[in-house]
């Protein structure tokens, strides 16, 4: 491959990956082609990408960005994943992945988070993390909890003396009292 072609490349994959700062890598060579497929859309359902990339181009594409440490020093074949709702779903689908019986040969072989290099067992604890969307659900009950209390508070008593108002209304029968 030329110079030029090369300088295409990574001129391709540095504009493509602009604006990812968290990746995982992952070895999908010895897959079958149709489980390939299978897994890409797979991966596609949850709007995670997957490209293969080879580590020499990845490492000059990647130069100065927050996925370089993902590639620093990366041998044999690899791909990268990202995308995803944020990195924790990502690495929980990859984890699943990895464990089913039929992508087999597909291994996690590490990542970047925030321009920190991720080892395969790292990912596998950032699997085991809230998702974001489980995170933004836990601090909205926080911040609405003393609300609700301030509120039941507020408004038991008042409800309870209006239950037995009305009961007092309504006599020992359960019709009104006349006046």
């Amino acid at each position: 491959m030329s110079k030029y072609v090369k300088g295409l490349i990574i001129d391709h994959f540095r504009d493509r990956l602009q604006d990812v700062e968290n990746a995982l890598v992952v070895n999908v060579s010895g897959i079958d082609a149709n489980v390939n497929n299978e897994l890409r859309h797979r991966l596609r359902e949850k709007q995670i990408e997957l490209l293969v990339i080879k580590n020499s181009l990845a490492r000059k594409a990647f130069k100065e960005t927050p996925l370089f440490p993902s590639v620093d020093g990366l041998t044999g074949p690899s791909a990268l994943v990202w995308g995803g709702e944020d990195i924790v779903s990502v690495a929980k689908e990859i984890t699943k992945i990895a464990e089913d019986d039929h992508f087999k040969p597909f291994e996690i072989r590490g990542g970047a988070m925030d321009g920190a290099a991720l080892s395969a067992e790292m990912v596998v604890a950032v699997s085991k993390w809230p998702s974001r969307q489980e995170v933004l659900s836990t601090i909205v009950g926080q911040l609405l909890s003393p609300g609700m209390n301030l509120s039941g508070a507020l408004l038991g008593p008042g409800k309870l003396l209006a239950s037995q108002i009305k009961k007092i209304s309504e006599g020992e029968d359960g019709e009104p009292v006349a006046e």
